[in-house]
């Protein structure tokens, strides 16, 4: 499942995308605030999965994919590093010292009072989440064996910033966008993102190719005179914000380290 995180990892701190589909949210420390109880957190849980899997049957993969990965790594966290529980535990401020301007705060729980339930919520939600990593999993995989990535025309070294043309099948226009690469630290690991911004549409025709397409890019954006450009052909008309974009991200990403 480690494999799992990895994988999806650098799109989710990246990513700048607008969802425009509701969706029940799960509060990050969820599993420790609010009634301490193993039969309502086991409610609060299986009510959010309800409402991932949903959208999953819909074929909308984010952020509710993402969302799964961070409560995922937040219980495992929680199992493997029992100093952590602490910090995830509501606090009741038992006096103030105005002097020194600060909180001094009281714990309300303790361990053995607390530790069993705990362990009987992480002991069944951690299972739960990584059913619906892998189902989420599946569907990532099954949305990108329908997008093909191609390169249009030669590709230069420099492959920091680009082009990349999204042209779903059942669609009579395909859209343009800019994307840009950037590596960031996150614990002892760097990560390469990738943050695409919409410029435009086109309408197809079979005189409009995407060289040309690239061309007529290159002169109106000087900026980048010899731009690294990927055509997607997606042979599915999958949600564009929710689904395209995120996996076209993963893929184009891919494609960069893999050439660099």
């Amino acid at each position: 499942m480690m494999s799992l995180l990895s994988c999806f990892f650098s799109i989710f701190f990246v990513s700048k995308i607008k969802f425009l589909v509701p969706m029940m949210t799960l509060d990050k420390n969820w599993f420790t605030e609010g009634l301490m109880d193993y039969e309502y957190k086991k409610y609060v849980l299986l009510a959010y999965l309800q409402e991932v899997r949903k959208h999953f049957g819909h074929y909308r993969l984010y952020p509710f994919l993402s969302d799964l990965v961070m409560h995922y790594q937040n219980l495992c966290h929680v199992r493997d590093n029992k100093a952590i529980l602490y910090e995830n535990f509501p606090k009741d401020i038992s006096r103030m010292e105005f002097r020194k301007l600060k909180l001094v705060y009281k714990r309300i729980v303790k361990d053995e009072e607390f530790m069993e339930e705990l362990e009987g919520i992480l002991g069944f939600a951690i299972p739960q989440l990584q059913s619906a990593l892998r189902q989420g999993k599946d569907l990532f995989e099954e949305v990108s064996e329908k997008l093909e990535l191609s390169p249009v025309g030669l590709v230069p070294i420099y492959q920091e910033e680009g082009y990349l043309f999204i042209d779903v099948d059942a669609d009579v226009f395909l859209d343009v966008f800019q994307f840009k690469t950037s590596v960031f630290q996150q614990s002892d690991e760097q990560y390469r993102g990738i943050h695409l911004s919409r410029i435009g549409t086109e309408k197809k025709s079979p005189a409009r190719t995407y060289e040309q397409l690239k061309l007529d890019l290159i002169k109106q954006h000087t900026t980048l005179p010899n731009p690294a450009t990927y055509s997607l052909l997606v042979r599915k008309p999958y949600p564009v914000e929710d689904t395209i974009l995120p996996v076209a991200k993963r893929l184009l990403i891919r494609q960069i380290t893999t050439a660099a």
